[in-house]
């Protein structure tokens, strides 16, 4: 089985070296060619994916940005072979979906879209690693759900990778819960880490929940910000639901009003204890 990796960062680098290790022959490339070739020589990818093998691959993964992802669908569509399929690997679905199935039509191509739920706080391929992947779940938004010989072919090439679990939803479903689940994490991260408090050596007076909560404030600034502006209503409608919920503490402390504070208190852990009996042994594992 032939895999190409169109971006050889954290994701794209480790999709192939997850790949390679499970017998797959491996094309990649980047738009920066010093990394495609220290891919190469690290044993990552066998070969550069170029025009002469692009055809022969029987999956491809575009792991880019949504625009550059687009774009390079777009730019190779005509030589793709109708057998391949052609997955993205964007944090967001909409507007990549809709212009990819688009292409995909107009082509007569086999896309779907594909978010691969793993990833560490520091990217390139330098950090990326065979393991990143093992037992994560990847969502899947086809843009029909009809073909389930299509699917479970799919499920099993991507389980081939580590994955755990693999999802089937919608672009617009997709996008309004990751604004939840993964874009307010980063952006509550990032901004609470601007507190002039961080700037003490404060590892003295720390927890685990300090360095959980902080990790992921450690981001690449120009992805994450096209995909925040990409998905800008549903995050948007999260941040303030945030902000009015924040409101609420503050009030209560201003006021002196303990009583108050502990019923929002008590009214958190509901909710998480509402969430836990839901969705099981992933939330209570971190996950």
């Amino acid at each position: 089985m032939n895999i190409g990796i169109v971006g050889l960062g954290l994701i794209g680098g480790s999709l192939a070296k997850a790949y390679k290790r499970s017998g797959y022959t491996v094309w990649g490339t980047d738009n920066d060619d010093i990394v495609t070739q220290y891919a190469v020589m690290a044993h990552a990818v066998d070969e550069e994916l170029t025009d002469a093998n692009i055809g022969q691959c029987d999956m491809i993964l575009v792991a880019i940005p949504p625009v550059g992802a687009v774009k390079w669908i777009q730019d190779n569509a005509e030589k793709f072979s109708k057998k391949t399929i052609i997955l993205d690997c964007c944090g967001t679905k909409r507007t990549v979906c809709k212009s990819c199935f688009e292409i995909a039509d107009k082509y007569g191509l086999t896309y779907m879209g594909g978010h691969p739920m793993a990833g560490k706080e520091r990217g390139g391929f330098k950090n990326s690693s065979a393991d990143m992947f093992k037992d994560a779940p990847f969502i899947l938004v086809p843009e029909k759900c009809k073909d389930m010989e299509l699917l479970c072919k799919v499920k099993g090439m991507l389980m081939d990778a580590g994955f755990g679990r693999v999802g089937v939803t919608t672009p617009e479903e997709h996008d309004r819960v990751i604004a939840f689940t993964s874009q307010m994490p980063h952006i509550v991260s990032n901004g609470f880490i601007k507190s002039d408090t961080a700037l003490i050596d404060s590892q003295m007076i720390s927890a685990g929940s300090y360095q959980d909560f902080t990790r992921v404030a450690y981001l690449d600034e120009k992805m994450w910000t096209e995909l925040f502006m990409e998905n800008r209503d549903f995050l948007s409608k999260e941040i303030n639901g945030l902000i009015s919920e924040l409101s609420k503490y503050a009030e209560a402390l201003e006021k002196d009003d303990p009583a108050k504070l502990m019923k929002l208190l008590a009214e958190g852990k509901k909710c998480k204890t509402a969430v836990l009996k839901k969705c099981g042994p992933a939330q209570k594992n971190g996950e």
